[in-house]
């Protein structure tokens, strides 16, 4: 990893409509950033997609009733492996991915009344079905990071975070390199996925209805085979936690 990135740049992808099961999200992206001579598409590009677009392409949505706030809670604990904490209708749960996280992820945020979406099955997968098509049929290479919106323990507040991606490392690995002041840094390990998603948050927004963005300059060394499940989930005997 440089030391220093040049410049990045955030850039939020406008026109991607309304997404249905079965949408073809690489085709539906490529010509949303063609339309806009200042969005298409280079390669070395990290494009950010949020769940909610993928888990719906992915017929990931499921019918709910409000007047039975039972059935949400069953969805939940369906979607769950280990019911962490529950506090009134508030349930933090561990995914089959191993992501802590509200409600297992389900979400009634942007979608239509009455449904629920849940978290792809595999997002690292979701990633690179959307990167190969890109660069197979579109002839770009870019990275792809599936994003969606988790709180955080001790701290106020929602971020994004990478839940899936492809054709980025999602740890960029500073241990054995030097700080500022010459010391040798024995535990730093920056998780570029997340950044990477947080930042695209900022110019896509939770009302805006952007669901895709562009980070782009982004070191060339971060770039290259990972996966955001294998690779960003805490081993449960390295946690203190648990």
């Amino acid at each position: 990893m440089s030391d220093v990135v040049g410049e990045l740049r955030i850039l939020p992808v406008r026109g991607i409509g309304e997404i249905v099961p079965g949408s073809d999200l690489a085709e539906i992206i490529s010509h949303a950033c063609s339309a806009d001579p200042g969005t298409t598409l280079v390669d070395g590009d990290v494009l950010v997609v949020t769940q909610k677009i993928v888990s719906k392409a992915e017929d990931r949505i499921e019918a709910i009733d409000f007047d039975d706030p039972k059935l949400h809670k069953t969805i939940v604990e369906r979607e769950s492996t280990r019911i962490v904490r529950r506090r009134g209708d508030l349930i933090i749960s561990e995914t089959s991915h191993g992501w802590i996280c509200a409600n297992a992820g389900v979400d009634l945020s942007n979608i239509e009344a009455g449904y629920a979406a849940l978290l792809p099955v595999d997002s690292d997968r979701s990633a690179r079905r959307i990167r190969d098509a890109l660069r197979h049929r579109f002839g770009v290479d870019v990275a792809v990071i599936v994003s969606d919106t988790f709180g955080r323990p001790w701290r106020r507040g929602l971020t994004d975070v990478a839940i899936g991606c492809a054709g980025i490392r999602p740890i960029a690995d500073l241990r054995g390199s030097n700080d500022s002041l010459g010391r040798e840094l024995q535990v730093t390990e920056v998780c570029i996925v997340d950044e990477l998603a947080a930042a695209a948050d900022l110019v896509c927004g939770k009302a805006a209805n952007i669901p895709v963005a562009i980070c782009r300059g982004v070191d060339a060394s971060w770039l290259g085979e990972g996966s955001a499940q294998r690779e960003l989930v805490r081993h449960p005997s390295e946690d203190l936690f648990r």
